[in-house]
């Protein structure tokens, strides 16, 4: 029985061999009819790496031919199939422009979009690839209202959203981490007003509130009221749109204290004058 399995291991190494052999040859020294052949046979046995390297050679001498256009599919699919997403978007983005009329444009319109949207960085990371998987998803939706795929593209784009309000609302809590106020609560309020129904709403109005807090407590004089002010305004913004907020009491707190600020620095301002 082990005499049998071993004989069965070099045989199937041999067709292995064989078969590495085979393509090798096709590879440096086939034909272009025979490159083409062995592309598709390997494209459609999923070896996606060994279909790229044949389609590449044989490409110049199918440009412009029938063929050309499954060529150009197959090699888009192949570099999504083996995550190569940048040159994937590249590629359907080419093929659906160079055949408008072709059966598989709108998958490949498709394909483009989520290439861009699955090499979308994580957050922290510069958000360009996002900014451009949003403009593709949505050209897919403008382009193709009745898809199957809408739902799909839907979700992706509230995904990638997301991922763009969640830096931008970091960025924000980042300058309010390193003291820098004014640039705290103005990036708060991009993030505010650039997402409508954002997510992260109700907790940028009390770090907006918190920077506010801390530019008008320790404001210099001639800065010193309407900074304090200022502050008040986001605190009643925060309370007139959540007034059941988990942060409320702790934005109470800094009501009283601003107000007892802002008091107090109106009777300095006061008692000065009169002298």
């Amino acid at each position: 029985m082990q005499k049998m399995k071993r004989i069965g291991y070099i045989f199937l190494i041999a067709i292995a061999l064989s078969s590495c052999s085979q393509y090798q040859k096709v590879l440096n020294k086939g034909t272009v009819e025979e490159q083409y052949k062995m592309a598709t046979d390997m494209y459609d046995a999923q070896k996606y790496g060994k279909a790229i390297q044949l389609f590449e050679k044989i490409t110049p001498s199918y440009r412009g031919k029938p063929q050309m256009e499954r060529i150009q599919y197959m090699v888009s699919d192949a570099y999504y199939q083996t995550k190569q997403y940048s040159l994937a978007s590249y590629y359907f983005d080419r093929f659906t422009k160079n055949y408008p009329k072709s059966t598989k444009r709108e998958e490949a319109a498709y394909l483009s979009a989520m290439s861009y949207y699955l090499d979308s960085p994580v957050f922290s990371l510069d958000q360009t690839s996002t900014h451009e998987a949003l403009t593709a998803m949505q050209s897919f939706i403008d382009q193709y209202p009745e898809s199957e795929k809408i739902a799909d593209a839907n979700i992706a784009i509230k995904e990638l959203r997301h991922k763009l309000e969640k830096k931008a609302f970091e960025t924000a809590k980042q300058y309010y981490h390193i003291e820098d106020y004014t640039a705290s609560i103005t990036s708060f309020d991009n993030l505010i007003s650039d997402y409508l129904g954002t997510s992260f709403r109700e907790e940028a109005m009390f770090y907006k509130l918190k920077a506010s807090y801390e530019l008008g407590m320790n404001s210099i004089a001639i800065k010193k009221e309407k900074r304090l002010k200022d502050a008040i305004k986001a605190y009643d913004r925060l309370k007139r749109n959540y007034p059941a907020s988990e942060y409320i009491n702790d934005a109470d707190k800094l009501l009283k204290d601003l107000n007892n600020e802002l008091a107090t620095f109106t009777n300095t301002v006061a008692t000065s004058a009169n002298k």
